[in-house]
């Protein structure tokens, strides 16, 4: 019999009801175990997670009670698994603590083991023991495994007075139990799940952390109501809108949807980049083929995670953007949100932090794209020996979350060839190879032409042959930046045209752009 079923047996009284009797708590009466009951009771109603996991916590603890009122007899070590947040786990974790202590079914030693830090662990003496940071079990290798895994087994067969947690997410608790059922069907009977709150909740929580007037709560309400979804981590979602608003002191514009075939212009009016148009072009009606397919034809599931190849200023991260809206549009992720970020939010100074950094990075681009630039630095070196733990959790979550993920890592192209040559691990994992080109020089000049007739300039004849020298006699130069380049010599001749015309007052002047006026102060020239 397993403990979850003794557990039934010994109290009737409580499994099988529908709802646990009300505890009245009289005012200034002195502190005693029925009001520290219902104390502990509104904490567990206020928790986001099921009603079998609230009533579970709270026949948990009544158990405590009773078993301190030697009303039971039997001691049961609870081993719980908590599916949710870092946020919840912490709540729970603290709950059962506090009452463990309350009633002395444990001693006060409260024990956490982070799985990304398995140099130096210790079961023994935990009056309760969390294991979290599950996902870094499998960055060991197996014979770290095996040996952790045979501690723990022979923790739990001590039946030592202590409550043992095992908690993640939903996919971290199944990746740790997989290949491990044994462990989970033999001692972990109890299980806890987080929900995450509605509308209404999310909308009340931002409420009690800013002060806006009526009209800024309607507004945040119709805001809420159009961008949350249960898919996002709600902590994130609420905690970025309480900034946003008490910050700006207004409420966040929703960001406009386009339609496929409106990105796809957006795309066509982009000079030059006729090789990744292709492959995007390629890529929508392989996707679109599947999806009126259906199970008439037996095409794999999609890789999507991609490499982009090239120099600064060659439209990597403009292209990201735009396949981040395309795969929005055609329901292959949930949410249209490019999340960029380079190595150094990715990689942590200390031993044991850059795999929890990196899965930060990774939870807050779920349902969506994660855009790595110059990712070639995370290639090995001697001084950066945390490189390859950011890259193991990178490989484990392109592999666990196909279908929420997509990974783009970007960078100069001799750079990534290098890094990808010398790593297996992400090459296997990568679907689409994006190579982007320089632009030629006629192409430069179309974008600076195309950026001053969208502000409403002119340029002259005699500024574009101007231009074009400039660009011949520096575009070998080391680190060109192309589109980047011609935007900067753009922005600083707007600046020098305003001084040079200062004095004048006919709009035709005024609204061309000459030889005289192109800027190329301050950059980095031969």
């Amino acid at each position: 019999m397993n403990s979850k079923d003794y557990f039934k047996d010994i109290y009737k009284d409580f499994f099988g009801v529908e709802s646990l009797p009300k505890i009245e708590v009289k005012e200034k009466e002195e502190m005693g175990s029925q009001k520290k009951m219902a104390s502990l009771f509104q904490r567990i109603n206020n928790l986001y997670i099921s009603d079998e996991s609230k009533d579970l916590l709270k026949k948990i603890i009544e158990y405590m009670r009773k078993y301190k009122e030697k009303i039971e007899s039997n001691y049961i070590p609870f081993r719980i698994t908590i599916i949710g947040n870092n946020t919840l786990i912490d709540d729970i974790t603290n709950l059962l603590y506090n009452a463990g202590n309350y009633f002395d079914y444990i001693n006060n030693i409260k024990n956490e083991i982070s799985l990304y830090k398995l140099s130096n662990y210790e079961f023994e003496n935990s009056g309760l023991l969390l294991l979290n940071g599950l996902n870094g079990l499998s960055l060991e290798d197996n014979k770290k495994q095996e040996e952790f895994i045979y501690e723990l087994k022979g923790f739990l067969n001590k039946d030592d007075k202590v409550i043992t947690i095992v908690a993640g997410t939903k996919e971290a608790v199944y990746n740790f139990f997989l290949g491990r059922e044994n462990i989970k069907n033999n001692y972990f009977d109890f299980e806890i799940e987080g929900i995450n709150p509605d509308v209404q909740d999310i909308y009340n929580k931002v409420l009690d952390n800013v002060t806006i007037d009526e009209k800024m709560q309607i507004d945040l309400l119709d805001y809420i109501t159009k961008t949350y979804n249960s898919d996002v981590d709600y902590i994130l979602y609420q905690n970025d809108l309480i900034k946003e608003i008490s910050f700006n002191k207004r409420i966040p514009s929703l960001k406009e949807e386009k339609t496929t075939d409106e990105v796809f212009k957006e795309l066509n009016e982009l000079v030059g980049l006729e090789k990744v148009k292709k492959i995007l072009y390629e890529l929508v009606d392989v996707i679109n083929l599947k999806e009126k397919a259906g199970d008439s034809l037996k095409i794999k599931d999609m890789n999507l995670h991609m490499v982009f190849l090239g120099n600064p200023g060659t439209g990597k991260t403009t292209i990201a953007r735009m396949i981040s809206e395309i795969l929005y549009n055609l329901k292959y992720i949930k949410e249209n949100k490019l999340i960029e970020v380079s190595v150094k939010d990715l990689v942590a100074e200390y031993v044991g932090q850059t795999a929890p950094k990196t899965n930060a990075v990774i939870e807050k681009a779920l349902n969506g794209v994660l855009f790595i630039d110059e990712a070639y630095a995370l290639a090995h070196t001697s001084d950066s020996s945390y490189n390859d733990e950011a890259i193991a959790t990178l490989i484990q979550a392109m592999e666990n979350y196909r279908d929420k993920l997509v990974v783009i890592f970007a960078g100069y192209t001799k750079e990534m060839q290098a890094f990808l040559n010398s790593n297996s691990g992400i090459t296997s994992r990568i679907g689409y190879t994006l190579e982007f080109d320089d632009y030629t020089t006629d192409e430069l000049i179309k974008i600076f032409l195309g950026m001053a007739n969208k502000s409403g300039f002119i340029v002259t004849d005699e500024a574009v042959d101007y231009l074009r020298k400039i660009i011949d006699e520096n575009r070998d130069m080391k680190n060109f930046g192309n589109a980047r380049f011609v935007r900067n010599i753009y922005e600083k001749s707007v600046i020098r045209h305003a001084s040079n015309v200062k004095n004048k007052k006919q709009k035709s002047i005024l609204r061309t752009l000459t030889k005289n006026d192109i800027n190329v102060e301050n950059l980095i020239l031969k």
